[in-house]
C-alpha cells in the first residue's frame, strides 16, 4: 500500500512535518516555485487572453522529478504550501506539472493549509482538506502577468533611452518615487529661525517642608496672544519679550489653573508582516530581508531539545487577530509571570485594518507563549533569539493592562494676579501603573520631543511662585527625515503600494539596481535612481502614481476574493499602457531621456558645459555633438551629484591628466582616469592607483606606487624569450605562457621555470583563441531587456572609477550558463593579463567620445 504524499516548499518544513505525521506520510519539498514564465518575449500573450507560457525552473527540476516519482507510488497527494496567494500558486503549479506528466490517474489531490508548524495544527489541516482556490491562483497569475508586462516593456525602454542594465517595475518604481520625492523635499527645504522662551519657576520651601522645587514652564501667551512656533523669529524680538516678562512679573508667577488627569496608554496590536519589519528595523537594526529570512526559519521549525518545532505562526500576514486557544494561553502566562493585576478582565481583541487580511487568519505570534525567550536561548542563534524575543514580548504585552499615568498641567500668569497678558504652561506626569510597559514598548520613528515632562510640586490656584530666571533658545526648522527601512515600509503600507510580503524584495531590488544608497541606515537616491524616476514620472506618470498603484493592488485583492475576473482587469491595464510604450519609444529622444542640465559656459572654449546621464553613469560634457570640435567628457567623482554639481567643480574634472614630475630615470609621471579606473603613467607604462585620488596624488606617492609595481612585475616574470615575444608569467590563477595574443595554461606536471621556447610555442599553438574584449563567455539571455539593449546607444562617457566593474557585473548577470564545450574551453584558458588603462578613452582629462 502506498503512502500519502505531502508537498511543502522548504526542506526544513518538510523535516518538521514528517515527524508529526508518522510512517503513513512522506513529505517532500518543492524548494519554492517549480515553474516560472519563460524568460523571453511572448511569455504573456495579450492577443490570446493573456495566455502565459511557463517552464520548469532549472535549479528545481531535480526536486520536481523526485516529487513525480513519489506521486506514482502514492495513494493521495496533499499540497501543503504556504497559506497565502503565492503559496496557493505554488500548489497550483505543482498540480499542473503532475497533471502534464500524467501521473495523477484518479488519485485524490487535497489542498491543506496551516498557520503554524505544530503537531496539532498539521494534523488538523490534514483532517480538513479543501480544493485549490481558483480565485487565489488567478490573483497570483494576474499579479505575475502585470509584473511581467510592465518590466518587459519598460526595462528595455530604459536600456534604449537611458542606459543598459536598468529596470522598472509596477511596484518598485512608485517606491523609488517616494525616496526621490523625499530627497527633493530635503533639497528644496529652507530652514526657518524661531525662538522659544521658558520661565524657571520655583516653589519656595516652607519651614519644616522639603527643599525648594524648581521646574521650567514654556511661554504660552504673550501680549494676550497665543504663542505659536514662529511668534519669535529673531533675537531682538526675544530680548524685548524677555524684558517685558521680567517687568510684568516682578519676580512672581501666580498659579491660574491646575489641570489634573489620568492618562492610559494601551499596548500595540500583535505583529503583522509590516509592523514586524518596521519594529525589527527600529529595535534590532534588521533589514526587511533579514527579518523575513529569520522569521521563516522560526516558522519552519527549530530543534529545541524535544524535537523540531515551529516557534512562530506564519510570518506573511495582514491580520492582527489571535486564536482563542492562543488568547487563553497568553492570559495564563501573564497571570503566572506578571500577576493578575496586569491582566485585563477580558482578552483584548484587535481589528485588522488591511482590506484583504483574510489571506492569513492570525497575527504573528509564538506558537506557544509558555516558551519564554530565555528558555530557548541556547537553541537559537543570536538573530533568531532577538527576533523571537521581540515577537514574544509584543504578543504578551498586547494582552496586558494599559500603562497608567497621573498627569498635571499648570497655567502660570506673570505677576501677582491670576489674569494677565503673559502666561506660561508647565506639564508633568508620573507613571502610576506600568502595565504592559513592564514587558514591551513600541519603537518610534524620527520622534521629536518638544518638551520633557517633569515632576511638578503640589500647588493650588492662587499660589504664588518665584520667577528665578527667563531663558530663551534659538531653533531652526529641520527638513523631513530621509526614509529608513522602517519608515519606508510604513509609507508603502499607508500608500497601498505592494503588499507586506513584497516589501523586502522591493527594497532589495532598489539597492541591487543601485537606485539608492544607504547613509546612516537612510535611503538616498543615486543619480541613476533620480534619472530613472524622472523619466518614468515624466513619460509614464500614471503608472508610478501612488493612487493608481494602490487601486491596482485593491483590484488584485478583489480577484483573490472572487469579486473580479483577472483577464478583463489585465485588458483594462494593457491597452493604454502598450500604446504609451510605443509612443514613448518613437517620440522621446535619448537626449531628452539623459536629462541634461546646463551648468554654464567653458571660459576657455566658450562652449556650453552640461551634466547628464550616459551609458556608464553621470558625466560632464563640454560642447555638443553639433560643434566642429568633438565634445569633451569627464565622469563625476564619488560623492558628486548631477543635481548639485556647479560649473567651477565641473571644470575641475577636466584638469586631468596632471603632470606630476619625473622618475629618477627621467620618465615623465602623470595621473589620469582610464576605462579601468584611476592610474599613474610613467613613460609608456601604467600603475593602477585605486584608493588614491588622481586629482590630489603627489609625485612622492606616485613614485612609491611605481616602485611597488616594478617589484611586482619582476616577481611576475618567470622566463622571457624576447626574440620570440614569448614570456612565462605568474598570473592570478597560476603560471601561464603568453605571446600577448594568446594565453596557454601550463600543465601541472611541468616546471614553469624549465620550459623551453619550443615547449612554450607548442602550448600556445594548442591554446584556444583569446576572446575579443568585452565578449561574453556564454550566450546572452535578455532578462526583460534584450531587444532594447541592442538598440541605439550613442552615449559613452565613462565615470571615474566604476565603469569596468559595473560593465563586468552586468555582463555576468545577463549571461546564461555556458554550454559544456564552452565550460571546457573556459577552464582550459587562463585569464588574460590585466589590460593597460588608456589615457584617451574619453573618461576624463579631455578624452573624446561620441556625444551622448
Amino acid at each position: 500500500m502506498g503512502k500519502n504524499l505531502v508537498i511543502v516548499e522548504s526542506p526544513a518544513k518538510a523535516r518538521t512535518i514528517e515527524k508529526y505525521l508518522g510512517s503513513d506520510f512522506e513529505v517532500l519539498a518543492s524548494y519554492g516555485h517549480v515553474r516560472d514564465l519563460v524568460p523571453k518575449e511572448g511569455a504573456v500573450d495579450p492577443e490570446h487572453g493573456f495566455k502565459m507560457k511557463y517552464q520548469l525552473i532549472d535549479k528545481n527540476e531535480k526536486h520536481v522529478e523526485k516529487i513525480v516519482k513519489a506521486v506514482k507510488k502514492a495513494d493521495a497527494v496533499y499540497l501543503a504550501t504556504d497559506p497565502d496567494r503565492e503559496g496557493e500558486a505554488i500548489s497550483w503549479h505543482v498540480y499542473e506539472v503532475l497533471k502534464d506528466r500524467d501521473v495523477l490517474d484518479s488519485k485524490a489531490v487535497h489542498r491543506v493549509v496551516f498557520h503554524e508548524v505544530t503537531k496539532r495544527a498539521i494534523q488538523e489541516a490534514i483532517n480538513q482538506p479543501r480544493k485549490l482556490s481558483e480565485e487565489l491562483v488567478n490573483a497570483q497569475q494576474a499579479r505575475r502577468a502585470l509584473d511581467y508586462l510592465v518590466g518587459f516593456n519598460l526595462s528595455p525602454l530604459l536600456w534604449k533611452k537611458v542606459r543598459r542594465g536598468l529596470s522598472a517595475g509596477r511596484v518598485q518604481s512608485p517606491a523609488l518615487r517616494l525616496i526621490v520625492e523625499r530627497e527633493d523635499e530635503i533639497t528644496a527645504f529652507k530652514a526657518q529661525e524661531y525662538w522659544t522662551i521658558e520661565a524657571l519657576a520655583e516653589q519656595r520651601a516652607q519651614p519644616g517642608a522639603p527643599a525648594s522645587t524648581q521646574f521650567p514652564a514654556r511661554l504660552a501667551v504673550f501680549d494676550a496672544e497665543k504663542v505659536e512656533q514662529f511668534t519669535f523669529t529673531n533675537e531682538a524680538q526675544v530680548r524685548a519679550a524677555e524684558q517685558k516678562i521680567r517687568d510684568t512679573a516682578r519676580g512672581a508667577l501666580t498659579v491660574a489653573k491646575v489641570d489634573k488627569k489620568q492618562r492610559r496608554r494601551n499596548p500595540a496590536a500583535p505583529f503583522t508582516t509590516s509592523t514586524l519589519q518596521q519594529e525589527a528595523s527600529r529595535k534590532l537594526g534588521f533589514s526587511a530581508q533579514r527579518t523575513m529570512t529569520v522569521a521563516q526559519r522560526l516558522y519552519e521549525g527549530i530543534d529545541i531539545g524535544e524535537g523540531t518545532v515551529g516557534l512562530i505562526t506564519y510570518m506573511r500576514t495582514d491580520s492582527v487577530t489571535l486564536a482563542e486557544e492562543a488568547l487563553r494561553e497568553l492570559r495564563s502566562v501573564i497571570a503566572d509571570r506578571y500577576g493578575n493585576d496586569n491582566l485585563p478582565d477580558e482578552p483584548r481583541r484587535y481589528t485588522t485594518k488591511a482590506k484583504n487580511a483574510q489571506e492569513a487568519h492570525e497575527a504573528i505570534r509564538p506558537t506557544s507563549a509558555s516558551r519564554a525567550p530565555e528558555d530557548l536561548r541556547r537553541y537559537l542563534d543570536p538573530n533568531q533569539y532577538k527576533l523571537y524575543e521581540l515577537i514574544w514580548k509584543r504578543t504578551v504585552a498586547s494582552q496586558m493592562n494599559p500603562a497608567v499615568y497621573d498627569t498635571v498641567a499648570l497655567d502660570l500668569v506673570a505677576g501677582e494676579s491670576t489674569v494677565g497678558e503673559i502666561a506660561f504652561r508647565a506639564t508633568g506626569s508620573v507613571l502610576v501603573s506600568p502595565g504592559f510597559i513592564a514587558v514591551y514598548t513600541e519603537g518610534l520613528d524620527d520622534a521629536v520631543v518638544d518638551e520633557q515632562d517633569h515632576i511638578l510640586p503640589a500647588v493650588v490656584e492662587g499660589d504664588r511662585l518665584s520667577l528665578t530666571d527667563v531663558q530663551s533658545a534659538q531653533h531652526f526648522t529641520e527638513p523631513p527625515p530621509r526614509y529608513s527601512e522602517a519608515t519606508l515600509v510604513k509609507a508603502l503600507e499607508e500608500f497601498g503600494i505592494g503588499r507586506p510580503s513584497t516589501y523586502a524584495s522591493i527594497i532589495s531590488t532598489l539597492r541591487n539596481r543601485e537606485y539608492v544608497e544607504m547613509d546612516n541606515r537612510r535611503f538616498i537616491p543615486t543619480d541613476v535612481g533620480r534619472v530613472v524616476n524622472r523619466f518614468l514620472t515624466q513619460f509614464f506618470s500614471q503608472y508610478v502614481d501612488y493612487e493608481f498603484t494602490a487601486r491596482m493592488e485593491d483590484d488584485l485583492d478583489a480577484v483573490s476574493r472572487g469579486e473580479r475576473e483577472w483577464v478583463p482587469l489585465l485588458e483594462q491595464f494593457w491597452k493604454p499602457f502598450s500604446k504609451l510604450v510605443e509612443h514613448t519609444e518613437a517620440n522621446v529622444t535619448r537626449e531628452q531621456a539623459s536629462q541634461a542640465r546646463i551648468l554654464g559656459t567653458d571660459p576657455v572654449s566658450g562652449r556650453p558645459v552640461s551634466v547628464r546621464m550616459g551609458r556608464y553613469g553621470a558625466f560632464v560634457q563640454i560642447g555638443t555633438k553639433e560643434d566642429e570640435d568633438k565634445p569633451k567628457f569627464a565622469g563625476l567623482r564619488p560623492g558628486q551629484k548631477m543635481d548639485t554639481i556647479t560649473l567651477d567643480v565641473a571644470l575641475d574634472l577636466f584638469k586631468l591628466p596632471r603632470e606630476l614630475g619625473l622618475t629618477q630615470e627621467g620618465e615623465p609621471v602623470s595621473a589620469n582616469i582610464g576605462r579601468f579606473g584611476p592610474y599613474v603613467r610613467y613613460g609608456s607604462k601604467f600603475v593602477s592607483i585605486r584608493g588614491d585620488d588622481p586629482y590630489t596624488i603627489t609625485l612622492e606617492r606616485a613614485l612609491q606606487l611605481i616602485a611597488e609595481k616594478k617589484i611586482a612585475d619582476a616577481n611576475k616574470l618567470i622566463r622571457d624569450f624576447p626574440d620570440a615575444g614569448i614570456q612565462v608569467l605568474n598570473g592570478r590563477y597560476g603560471p601561464y605562457v603568453t605571446d600577448k595574443k594568446k594565453n596557454a595554461k601550463i600543465p601541472k606536471d611541468r616546471v614553469p621555470a624549465e620550459l623551453t621556447l619550443e615547449e612554450c610555442q607548442g602550448l600556445l599553438a594548442a591554446a584556444p583563441e583569446r576572446r575579443a574584449r568585452g565578449m561574453r563567455r556564454g550566450k546572452a539571455a535578455a532578462p526583460a531587456a534584450s531587444a532594447a539593449a541592442a538598440a541605439d546607444e550613442t552615449s559613452a562617457a565613462l565615470p571615474a572609477a566604476a565603469a569596468a566593474k559595473k560593465t563586468k557585473k552586468k555582463t555576468k548577470k545577463a549571461a546564461r550558463k555556458p554550454s559544456a564545450a564552452r565550460k571546457k574551453s573556459a577552464t582550459a584558458e587562463p585569464p588574460s593579463p590585466p589590460e593597460t588603462p588608456s589615457p584617451t578613452d574619453g573618461t576624463a582629462g579631455g578624452g573624446e567620445t561620441p556625444d551622448a
